[in-house]
């Protein structure tokens, strides 16, 4: 590896789940990506992780990295435990996201797909989950349009959906689901002007999980998931899903949707940031009126003559 640094904070997306390591552990598709950028990887991500901890712990530990890029994919965990706030949730984004683009990291940050639509969850339940997870990602697509950080609409990219895309436990992608993460983060990055690399392969190294390691995965940890997720989740989602039927009842829904998105723009005028702007996709980028910084694999000799303030990435 080089002198080019790269820290991945989040949970345990970013932490790699659903894509074993030849060597134990977990690999992923921010070790995919560091790869292909010949990047000397820090991954702080861990299971479980909230944006407490994104914020706390792994900011710190990312910042004494000095990462000259840097990725923040947190929440999901927030929304599937009791007393979900997005106010907090957002400082927390808003902290670290602020902080590394305050030390001239470049930030990549995603918005996920919503959990309960990918579980297949009851509509009653389905819907309290889902409109958490749109209050995070309409936070996480303002605050990265107000941070300048490269943001990937990962909710609406085909790894939520090919067949074999994710893992044993239909939560976490699988390797298959990591490539295409990790080929997206590398399309946006090569959208912006940042990088002209070989993009990662999309071929995985081995098959992708069939059903009997789904069924395999709920015997053993899922059981343990499922019950954690009693203890804390389901007394406030039931009493979600009981609000949610009443209001479905009364014709009265909609009122939910707009108190959600009225909490989110709340929180987010209160950090001073505006509602969200047209945000970075896979593929396209708008330009940042912050200097840009060259990524491994760049024309060098074409990065001199560029009028735009491109400067090339040093130790």
């Amino acid at each position: 590896m080089g002198e080019f640094r790269f820290a991945v904070l989040g949970d345990s997306v970013s932490e790699g789940l659903g894509d074993p390591a030849p060597a134990g552990g977990w690999r992923g598709w921010a070790g995919i990506l560091a790869t292909s950028l010949d990047a000397d990887l820090l991954n702080l991500a861990r299971s479980g992780a909230r944006t407490g901890d994104v914020a706390g712990p792994q900011l710190s530990a990312a910042l004494d990295h000095r990462p000259h890029l840097a990725s923040v994919l947190v929440g999901g965990n927030d929304t599937l435990r009791g007393g979900f706030a997005i106010d907090r949730a957002a400082a927390d984004l808003h902290a670290a996201v602020g902080a590394l683009r305050a030390h001239g990291t470049v930030v990549l940050t995603a918005c996920l797909p919503d959990p309960g639509a990918v579980l297949r969850l009851p509509w009653p339940l389905a819907r309290p989950l889902g409109r958490r997870m749109s209050a995070l990602n309409d936070t996480v697509h303002a605050l990265s349009a107000h941070h300048g950080a490269l943001h990937l609409h990962a909710a609406r990219r085909p790894w939520v959906t090919s067949p074999g895309a994710l893992s044993a436990d239909r939560l976490h992608p699988s390797e298959t689901g990591h490539r295409m993460l990790a080929a997206d983060f590398h399309a946006l990055l090569a959208g912006a002007g940042l990088t002209a690399g070989p993009a990662p392969r999309l071929a995985p190294d081995g098959p992708p999980p069939g059903r009997t390691a789904s069924v395999w995965w709920m015997a053993t940890r899922g059981t343990k998931w499922v019950a954690d997720r009693c203890t804390d989740l389901l007394p406030d989602l039931l009493r979600l899903a009981a609000e949610e039927y009443r209001h479905t009842g009364r014709g009265t829904a909609p009122l939910l949707d707009h108190a959600a998105r009225e909490a989110t723009a709340r929180a987010l005028e209160s950090l001073g940031v505006g509602a969200a702007a047209p945000v970075h996709t896979a593929g396209r980028a708008e330009r940042s009126t912050t200097k840009r910084i060259l990524l491994p694999g760049t024309d060098w000799a074409a990065a001199g003559s560029d009028s735009s303030g491109t400067t090339p990435i040093t130790g």
